[in-house]
């Protein structure tokens, strides 16, 4: 574990050598329990459906004819980071919109549904994979999404994906695509297979980026009525707007997604 931070505490700086147990330290109700077994978490679920037809044309597209396990890992995160671009502004309530094969032809869509989306397309190019949620203090915020936050500071249940590369689980945010993270003057992240691609804990300057609070372990499909409950008992109503919300800022994207 990170020396910065106490038991339960996850820092981005080496969460390679954090013990898996260590993470799971959070609401026993707000996951749904998932197997460390990699053939548990090859089979589709509700909002993981990883047999859908949009969820495996986005997957092979993604990987195209690369038949290398790791290598076809990284072309669906970059996928997953970049195609969709992340707009925290488009939380929806309707559990239709957090399936994966709804998140593939999606323009925008916040951390949670693109974590689903790359736990479906690993899952279906044989990929085992599961869904893994943390509370986060993102230092980048804007006065337009901080006006919805209730006072609060920590974005809870940022969602993430653990894939089973080389006999251990490796988790993967896709949450930022690239042209985001040049605005905010940060790289984006890359997962190569061989450790954690979670978020970066300092800018490019040095200044604190974004601090990973505690984890909530792993879930074998999404829990999404104990997340917008937790959403609705933090926020309010405020965030849950769906693509209501007025005005720009970083996070707007282009006219054209």
């Amino acid at each position: 574990m990170s020396e910065d931070g106490p038991r339960g505490t996850v820092t981005p700086r080496d969460p390679v050598s954090t013990e898996s147990e260590e993470l799971h330290v959070a609401d026993a109700g707000t996951t749904t329990p998932a197997s460390d077994r990699p053939e548990d978490n090859l089979m589709p679920g509700e909002f993981v459906d990883s047999d859908a037809a949009a969820v495996r044309e986005f997957a092979e597209r993604a990987v195209g004819g690369e038949d290398d396990e790791v290598a076809r890992a990284g072309l669906l995160f970059a996928a997953v980071r970049d195609r969709i671009w992340y707009d925290p502004f488009v939380i929806s309530t309707d559990p239709r919109d957090y399936r994966a094969s709804a998140v593939a032809v999606a323009p925008r869509n916040w951390c949670v549904p693109k974590a689903v989306l790359l736990t479906a397309s690993a899952r279906a190019v044989g990929i085992p994979a599961r869904l893994g949620f943390a509370d986060v203090r993102n230092h980048l915020n804007t006065p337009r999404l901080r006006a919805l936050m209730n006072g609060h500071d920590v974005f809870i249940h940022h969602g993430y994906s653990e894939l089973y590369l080389g006999g251990r689980w490796l988790k993967a945010s896709p949450a930022f695509n690239a042209e985001l993270c040049h605005r905010f003057g940060v790289e984006p992240l890359d997962f190569d297979g061989d450790g954690h691609a979670l978020m970066h804990q300092f800018t490019g300057d040095g200044a604190r980026y974004m601090e990973y609070v505690v984890d909530h372990g792993p879930s074998a499909d999404l829990p999404l009525d104990a997340i917008l409950t937790r959403f609705r008992a933090t926020y309010g109503e405020a965030l849950l707007g769906g693509d209501s919300h007025a005005g720009t800022d970083e996070f707007s994207a282009p006219t054209s997604a």
